[in-house]
């Protein structure tokens, strides 16, 4: 083995790497902008009260809580927990149906039994009602007022010493049911996102850096027909790809034991409150609007690498931004616009609608999610027709 040999090795990737700036960047720029964009996340998210209704079904001693809930809600100790609760209590019904159009985030049930249930060894059983939509924000939003409850029955109770038992429903889906069946709404919009950037952006790279873009413009056909004609093609590929994706998704099939092979499952059996047909339609407007994205984004592209260069600038803080992991609403200030143009955003949104919380076509945030990722893929279709131009192959 030759030193001196691979020394010259070495010192040609340090210098193809100096020549490359946008490798530079993705060293050296991009980690911290991602991590500053969490840090800013995490740090700076702002604190949006937990709309709490009351459900009192326990007389006058349920009045009694119901009142030093608001009243510790009202102390400036407690101020620090944003519940924010109405001053009289509602019936079941109107706990639900507020729940279900997203008027309230938590409902509590006090029980007819509760102060016997407070003096007793085991305690009172309350029961507190979300929607089921989102399991973490709602799992957070739980612990808020499981705090505020308990402050207001040392209040309201002084004598009681049992800690109440609380039992979680939800009127969307189970609360039981497995994290990814509430999860799998956001992970079908990504992973589409994606992957369907990805298969685009290097398959329309190919399509120039080998010249058949070049040789396309010197005929009659005009820019926006060749981008028109590559998003439909694409988008054929795209369209299997969501089909692949859903069907995983949404069913499953068991296999008997063959041989030695033992029997197993293909698929994730989750389950879907609304019209499986319209979340694909999502999922496949999230795909071609992607396709556009690619398209648009390879024009930018001269290696297959660097289209990959993207993927951290483009995907990555949609990941983040999109409404998977925190809500738009708890974001800081400056990112909830940025967030609220990102389709990825309105992707996540219409699949939980129709999937979780059983929606349908004529639901107005539906019909909203679909009209923004039709304009979105129109939008980087007129963007890809745009910086189009001719070069040598």
């Amino acid at each position: 083995m030759s030193p001196r040999r691979v020394t010259a090795l070495i010192r040609r990737i340090v210098a193809q790497f100096r020549r490359d700036r946008r490798t530079l960047a993705l060293i050296f720029v991009v980690p911290i902008a991602i991590s500053a964009l969490l840090g800013w996340v995490l740090r700076d998210q702002q604190t949006t009260p937990v709309r709490l209704g009351i459900v009192n079904d326990g007389g006058a001693a349920g009045a009694r809580i119901a009142q030093a809930i608001i009243a510790t809600r009202a102390e400036s100790s407690i101020e620090p927990l944003p519940v924010d609760v109405p001053a009289s209590t509602i019936t079941d019904a109107e706990a639900r149906s507020a729940l279900r159009d997203d008027r309230l985030d938590v409902v509590l049930v006090i029980p007819s039994d509760v102060v016997a249930g407070l003096a007793s060894a085991t305690g009172p059983h309350l029961v507190v009602m979300t929607q089921g939509a989102n399991p973490p924000t709602e799992g957070g939003q739980v612990a808020q007022v499981r705090q505020v409850l308990a402050s207001a029955l040392a209040s309201a109770v002084p004598g009681a010493v049992a800690a109440p038992v609380i039992e979680h429903q939800t009127v969307f889906g189970a609360v039981n049911q497995d994290p990814f069946d509430a999860l799998s709404p956001f992970f079908i919009g990504f992973f589409v996102y994606f992957l369907v950037f990805i298969l685009t952006g290097i398959s329309f790279l190919r399509e120039r850096v080998g010249g058949t873009l070049e040789r396309l413009l010197a005929t009659p056909v005009t820019k926006g027909e060749i981008v028109l004609g590559y998003t439909l093609g694409f988008g054929i590929f795209a369209t299997l790809q969501v089909i692949v994706l859903m069907a995983f998704t949404l069913m499953r099939v068991d296999v008997p034991a063959i041989g030695p092979l033992g029997a197993f499952s293909i698929g994730l059996a989750v389950p879907s409150a609304g019209n499986p047909l319209l979340a694909f339609l999502v999922a496949l407007l999230l795909a071609i609007g992607a396709v556009s994205l690619g398209i648009f984004i390879s024009t930018f592209a001269r290696t297959e690498f660097q289209i990959l260069q993207f993927i951290p600038i483009v995907i990555v803080p949609q990941g983040l931004l999109s409404g998977i992991f925190w809500r738009i609403e708890t974001l800081p200030g400056p990112l909830q616009p940025i967030a609220r143009a990102l389709p990825l955003t309105y992707a996540a949104d219409g699949l939980r609608e129709i999937m979780i919380q059983g929606r349908g076509l004529a639901a107005s945030g539906v019909q909203l999610d679909l009209a923004v990722l039709v304009a979105i893929a129109a939008l980087f279709v007129v963007l890809a027709a745009g910086t189009i131009r001719r070069e040598v192959a």
